[in-house]
Parts: structure tokens; C-alpha cells; sequence
């Protein structure tokens, strides 16, 4: 039943999201109404980690996959990552806290990609017992907010690095006790192409595998709109606990990765990935109309909270899930890694740096009311640029099956 290390592998991802939902959510508020950092700041900020996540392919193909165990290395990134967060926290200057963040993010992302690994190595059956070890990502993730925001009301304060500095310790010391994992490719040669996934740039040969990457890296620019400026935003609206009330999202996300299987048998890839992108777009809408009504502003922001779930999962999951049945068995992880290089890397990127630059551009004079930004203008660029990209979508990619038969295979499989 492997229960003991079931219950060792879930604690453990707790603790790492944790660690990650402590200070990624509430840093641009805290970077904007206490260091007084401007909106470009704020982008390059947020686009630290996908920096972490273009060189974390890197270090785990040339070190982590050929040198030392994996639970050795995850407990060292812990430590180290524990250190360079309290010194986040005592960091008061872009040219300071913007290059040590980079640092950070570089131990921080290649535990994701290690954890998971770990956890398909041990698990006797992957596809059944590796969901309720990783949905324990959410609930630390929810259990961060809530300490962020309730108990040390930390939204606006370094308290929040220093929290997750404790914390990343912690997964340090409990990352010696993971099982032992010894690296897999020990004296093997590794290329290029296989770190960064080119070898599945044979895909784009099909054009609509071609078509379906451009409208994800397309969609990486308006979406990270929503995780550079939604804390802010809220803050501004004069909400309290925002980080406890925004981690309704992975709720959110919980229940919808449960459905997923079941869109997928019946609406097939074209059809869920639309659903996706259209609630992107319905999501930035509502944010853009609850700035200037009052009555249904809080109705408005909390179902765009909400729509998470479909955002994420309906996207980002089923098209990891697409690209997996693309592939072939021999290119399938080469393919897994470039989708992941384009989500996470470049478009990340991009996105990020668009959206602090938008965030700079949208900031009025003088405040107008509690307002510091003009999120109307803010919100709605984003809205109409999702709209283009399903557009695109549904003109041109072809899905060549109407549905998706996933009885066995779990979405976190390919996350």
C-alpha cells in the first residue's frame, strides 16, 4: 500500500508549495506600497522565476540527472533557498533584492521538476497513487495564504520571505528523509537538445501542433497579467486577508482537475483547450467591469477567482496532456520538456514583463480615491488580447478526435 511513503511524499509537497504560495502571491504588493518599487520593477521581479524555470532544465540534466541523489539535492536547493530568502527580506533596493530573487528562483524551480520525479521513482503505481500525493501542493499552497494573511497579516511586509525561509529550512531537513533516489543517468552523455526538449521540434512539422504552441506562448502574455497584478489589485480595492481569500483559486483548481478526465472523454482537446482560453478572457472582463461598479464588484472579482480552476487545468494541464499523446515514446519527455521551456520559460517571460510595463504605464499622477493604478485600462488589455488568441485557436487548430479516453492517465503525471 506504501501508505508511510505516500504520507512522506504529500507533506513534502506540501512544504514546497507552501514555501512557493508564502511570498509569490503578495510580493508585488509588498514590492509597490513598501519598497515603493515602480511597475516595470515589478514584471522583472515576477519574471525572476521564469528565468529560474529557462535555467532549471539545465541544472537538472547536467547535474541533478547524472551526479547525486535526488533527495540530497532537494534538501541543498532547500537550504540554500532558505538563506537567499531571508536575505530577500532584508533587501530594500531593486539592484539588490532583483538579482539575489534570480538566485532564489534557480533553487527553487528544479524541485519541482525533482519532486515529482522522486515521486514517480517510488510510487509501485503512479497513474493511482500520485493525485492525493499531489494534491497536497494545493493545500499548502491555501495554508500559506492563510498564514500570510491571517496570522502574521504579512501581505505588505519582508515577514512574508521570512516566513518562507523557515519554511524552505524545513523542507530541507525533511528532504533527508525522502527515500533515496539515485541519479539516473550516471556516466551518460547528455546533448543539448535533450535538456531544452529540441528533439521534439519535430512536432511543428504538424501544423497543428505548430498552431497549438503559438496560441500557448500567445496566452502566456495577458496571463500572467492576472498573477503580476491581481494582490495589488485587491489591495487597492481595500480588501483585507487577500491572500487567504485569493488561495480560493486552488480550490478552485482542486475541483476542476478532478472534472478534467471527464471534459476531456466528452469535449476532446480542441473544445477543453477553447473553454480554457475563453475563461481567461471572461476572467479579465469581469476584473476589468468590477472597477467601476460597486454593487457587484465583489461578486464580480471573487468568480474571477474562482474561474481558476478552468483557467489552469482546462489549458496549461490538458495541453501538457495533448503533447503527451503527440508524441512518441522515444521524443515524449524531449516533448514534455520544451512545452514546459514555452509555458513556464519564455512565455512566463514575456507575459511578466509586459504586464509591469502596463502596470507602470496605468499609474495615475495622483491616486484617485484608493485607486493607485488605472485597473480598467489595466485589466482590459488583457481581456482583448485573450480574445484574439481564441480567436486564432478556433480558426486554426484541428483536433482529430472528439474525445479523449484518459481512464488511467492523471494530469499530474505531466506537471
Amino acid at each position: 500500500m506504501q501508505t508511510q511513503l505516500k504520507i512522506k511524499l504529500g507533506f513534502f509537497m506540501f512544504l514546497q508549495y507552501f514555501v512557493w504560495g508564502t511570498w509569490y502571491v503578495s510580493m508585488a504588493t509588498y514590492l509597490s506600497r513598501t519598497l515603493h518599487f515602480g511597475g516595470e520593477q515589478i514584471g522583472l521581479a515576477y519574471g525572476a522565476f521564469a528565468i529560474g524555470a529557462m535555467i532549471s532544465p539545465f541544472f537538472v540534466g547536467l547535474i541533478a540527472d547524472r551526479y547525486f541523489p535526488s533527495e540530497r539535492i532537494l534538501a541543498f536547493l532547500a537550504f540554500v533557498g532558505g538563506i537567499l530568502l531571508f536575505v530577500l527580506s532584508k533587501l530594500t533596493t531593486f539592484s539588490s533584492f532583483y538579482p539575489v530573487l534570480i538566485i532564489y528562483c534557480t533553487t527553487y524551480v528544479p524541485t519541482l521538476a525533482l519532486g515529482t520525479s522522486l515521486s514517480l521513482h517510488h510510487l509501485s503505481n503512479p497513474k493511482r497513487d500520485l493525485p492525493p500525493v499531489k494534491a497536497l501542493t494545493a493545500v499548502g499552497w491555501i495554508a500559506s495564504g492563510v498564514t500570510v494573511s491571517i496570522i502574521f497579516e504579512a501581505e505588505q511586509s519582508a515577514v512574508q520571505f521570512q516566513i518562507a525561509a523557515v519554511t524552505s529550512v524545513l523542507l530541507g531537513l525533511f528532504s533527508l528523509t525522502l527515500p533515496h533516489t539515485p541519479p539516473r543517468k550516471t556516466g551518460k552523455d547528455v546533448r543539448l537538445g535533450e535538456i531544452l526538449g529540441l528533439d521534439a521540434l519535430a512536432l511543428l512539422k504538424k501544423t497543428s501542433f505548430a498552431i497549438f504552441i503559438v496560441c500557448m506562448f500567445l496566452i502566456c502574455i495577458p496571463l500572467y497579467f492576472y498573477f503580476v497584478n491581481m494582490n495589488l489589485y485587491v489591495t487597492e480595492l481595500g480588501w483585507k486577508y487577500t491572500v487567504a481569500k485569493m488561495s480560493l483559486a486552488q480550490v478552485s483548481d482542486f475541483i476542476f482537475l478532478i472534472l478534467l478526465p471527464v471534459m476531456l472523454r466528452y469535449m476532446g482537446y480542441k473544445r477543453t483547450i477553447f473553454v480554457g482560453i475563453l475563461a481567461w478572457a471572461v476572467r479579465y472582463f469581469l476584473l476589468a467591469g468590477s472597477v467601476d461598479t460597486i454593487a457587484m464588484q465583489s461578486f464580480f472579482v471573487f468568480t474571477a477567482i474562482l474561474l481558476h480552476g478552468v483557467c489552469y487545468d482546462f489549458l496549461f494541464i490538458t495541453g501538457q496532456l495533448y503533447v503527451d499523446e503527440e508524441a512518441n515514446e522515444r521524443i515524449r519527455g524531449a516533448a514534455q520538456g520544451f512545452i514546459a521551456f514555452i509555458l513556464w520559460g519564455v512565455g512566463a517571460f514575456v507575459g511578466t514583463q509586459l504586464a509591469g510595463i502596463s502596470l507602470a504605464s496605468h499609474t495615475f499622477d495622483t491616486p484617485v480615491g484608493s485607486f493607485v493604478h488605472d485597473w480598467k485600462g489595466i485589466w482590459s488589455y488583457p481581456a482583448w488580447g485573450a480574445l484574439v488568441v481564441l480567436i486564432i485557436f478556433l480558426i486554426f487548430f484541428r483536433d482529430k478526435q472528439k474525445g479523449v479516453n484518459v481512464p488511467e492517465k492523471t494530469v499530474e503525471e505531466n506537471t
